[in-house]
C-alpha cells in the first residue's frame, strides 16, 4: 500500500471497481464476502492528494491513521446522523485501513462548514464580501472567527478538477429544497459537535468537508454520512495556543511545498492529475517531509482520540454493525 501511488491490492473475495484520489473501492465477488450490491469495501491508501492532484509520493500509515480517525468521529456523531459503516471484518491485507460500508447514492455536493475565514473563502470574501452567497460583515481578517458557522457547499468535480463553490440555492437546484435544507442542517450540527470536542483538546476546527448519501434499502435513513470524516485530508485543525487572527495559520506541509514550487491551485499544472498519463507531474516529496507529515497525523490522532492507528480496529468496535 505504500509503494507506487496508484497501486491497489488484490483482495480475495473482492473486485476492485474504482480508484479515487486516496481511496479504493471494492465490491463482493460473491455472497460469502457480503451482500452483493449492498456493501462496498472502502480502502484508505497512503496516497497524497493536494490541490486536487494525486501525487507520486505516499505517506506511510496515512490510510490507517485516517481510518482510525474516521471511525472515532463516526462514534462521536452517531446520535446526530447515521453513518455508512457496516463492519470492520475486512481482509487481513487491509486491516486497519479498510471499512465495509453500506453502498450509498452519494449527493453531488461537498458539504463544507466554516467557523473561521481562510482559504478559498477568504479569497471569495475579499472579492465580494460574500462566501457561497452568504453575506459576511465587513472588515474580517485572515483566519478570523466568524460570527457563527456558515454552510458553504461546493459542486463535486472529477479527479484532477477543482470543486466549484456554489450557493445554497444552487445546491437546492441539484438535490431539491428538502434535501438541501437537511444537508445544511446536518453539516452545521456535525461542525458544532466536532468544534466543541476539538476545543476540549486544545484545537480549533477552522472548517470541514463532509459527504452524504442516500441508501436504497427500505427502512434506512434518507441521509447518511459517508466517505471520511474530520480527518487532516478533509478538515483544518489549528492549535488553539498558536492561533493568531490576521495571519495565515500553519498550512499542510505538502501544500506549502507545492505552493513554493509554483504548483498550487493556480500553478501551471492545474487540473492535471499527477499520473504518468497526464504528462507533467508534481514532484515527489523528500523522506523527511513525508515522515514529518506522518508524525503530525499520528499526533493529531492521539490528541483527539487518545490512541494510535494500531488500535483503530478496536476503536471501531463500538460502532453498530449492521446486518
Amino acid at each position: 500500500m505504500t509503494t507506487a501511488a496508484g497501486a491497489h491490492p488484490d483482495l480475495e473475495g473482492w473486485t476492485h471497481i474504482y480508484a479515487g484520489k486516496v481511496r479504493d473501492l471494492y465490491v463482493p465477488q460473491d455472497a460469502s464476502a457480503g451482500a452483493p450490491g449492498d456493501v462496498v469495501l472502502v480502502v484508505a491508501s497512503d496516497r497524497i492528494s493536494a490541490y486536487d492532484y494525486v501525487l507520486p509520493s505516499t505517506i506511510p500509515d496515512k490510510g490507517k491513521i485516517l481510518t482510525a480517525l474516521s471511525l472515532w468521529w463516526f462514534e462521536q456523531l452517531a446520535d446526530i446522523v447515521p453513518n455508512h459503516v457496516v463492519s470492520l471484518d475486512v481482509p487481513e491485507q487491509v486491516t486497519g485501513r479498510a471499512i465495509i460500508c453500506r453502498q450509498l447514492r452519494m449527493y453531488p455536493i461537498e458539504c463544507v462548514a466554516r467557523g473561521y475565514i481562510t482559504g478559498s473563502a477568504m479569497t471569495e470574501y475579499k472579492a465580494a464580501s460574500f462566501v457561497c452567497g452568504v453575506a459576511l460583515p465587513p472588515g474580517l481578517v485572515e483566519s478570523q472567527k466568524l460570527p457563527e458557522p456558515i454552510f458553504t457547499p461546493a459542486a463535486k468535480a472529477a479527479v484532477g478538477e477543482h470543486d466549484e463553490n456554489i450557493t445554497f440555492e444552487q445546491t437546492a437546484e441539484r438535490v431539491g429544497d428538502g434535501v438541501a435544507g437537511r444537508l445544511r442542517e446536518l453539516t452545521l450540527a456535525v461542525y458544532a459537535r466536532a468544534a466543541r470536542i476539538a476545543a476540549e483538546r486544545g484545537l480549533l476546527l477552522a472548517d470541514t468537508k463532509l459527504e452524504f448519501g442516500a441508501s436504497a434499502l427500505p427502512g434506512e435513513a434518507d441521509i447518511v454520512l459517508g466517505d471520511e470524516v474530520l480527518t487532516p485530508d478533509s478538515s483544518r485543525f489549528w492549535g488553539a495556543a498558536d492561533y493568531r487572527p490576521g495571519r495565515a495559520q500553519l498550512r499542510q506541509a505538502v501544500r506549502a511545498r507545492l505552493a513554493g514550487l509554483g504548483r498550487g491551485r493556480l500553478g501551471p499544472a492545474r487540473r492535471r492529475p499527477a499520473t504518468p498519463a497526464a504528462g507533467r507531474r508534481h514532484p515527489a516529496h523528500p523522506g523527511p517531509l513525508r515522515r514529518g507529515v506522518r508524525a503530525a497525523h499520528r499526533h493529531r490522532l492521539r490528541r483527539l482520540t487518545g490512541h494510535g492507528p494500531a488500535t483503530g480496529r478496536a476503536a471501531g468496535r463500538g460502532l453498530a454493525t449492521r446486518p
